[in-house]
């Protein structure tokens, strides 16, 4: 039974009805059983004194193997006796652990975590809006499955944003169209290529012998 043997009628009434939500909301994974204001249903844990969570998540098998727990709590119970006695024992059992906490006690609740090295799955705080309520995660353990996951996803992301571009492909070189080993060279623009052979060293001569 929890430390927090009496609550405020209106606290107990949003405790109770914090629970109902969290089962509609659990039971579409898990077979759900809940143990709202002093109803002893379903138990946790072995030996002579069980623990009754609020809302107990088992598998949808016949073995209704425990796969979480969740706490609700109010501004009243968010202290450190409840920490003490309820969080440290369901944080051991070795399965999550959800703790749903008014929004206005989220810096209380993490500050007990701490001290107490409780380790809690998800810290979830709920704010009642007219009739509807508003659920926000606050925290998420490291250990959590979840977080195993983003936990090794990001040194993927950063070993992949470390490695350099890959290069686009070099474009084929265009086959010239002349054969390798015969380039031409052209005349220069306005000159006309002299030839050298021996036929014009002989008309030069007598060129120059006529000239003299």
């Amino acid at each position: 039974m929890s430390p927090i043997l009496v609550r405020p009628v209106r606290e107990q009434l949003e405790h109770d009805r914090v629970i109902r939500l969290l089962h509609a909301k659990y039971k579409r994974k898990f077979e759900v059983a809940i143990n709202p204001g002093h109803e002893q249903t379903t138990p946790v844990g072995v030996g002579p004194s069980p623990w009754y969570p609020d809302l107990v998540l088992q598998s949808t098998d016949r073995g209704r193997k425990l796969l979480g727990t969740v706490e609700v709590e109010t501004a009243e119970s968010v202290n450190n006796l409840e920490a003490m006695s309820q969080w440290a024992t369901f944080s051991r059992l070795r399965v999550p652990f959800h703790l749903y906490i008014p929004a206005s006690s989220v810096d209380t609740a993490k500050r007990l975590c701490t001290a107490l090295q409780i380790t809690v799955t998800e810290i979830w705080a709920y704010n009642p809006l007219g009739d509807q309520m508003r659920f926000t995660l606050v925290q998420r353990s490291a250990r959590s499955p979840d977080g195993k996951g983003r936990a090794a996803a990001a040194p993927r992301a950063a070993t992949a944003a470390k490695r350099p571009a890959a290069s686009s492909p070099a474009r084929p070189v265009r086959p010239s169209a002349r054969p390798a080993g015969r380039t031409a060279s052209r005349p220069a623009a306005g000159k006309k290529s002299v030839a050298r052979g021996p036929g014009a060293r002989k008309k030069a001569s007598s060129r120059a012998q006529k000239r003299k």
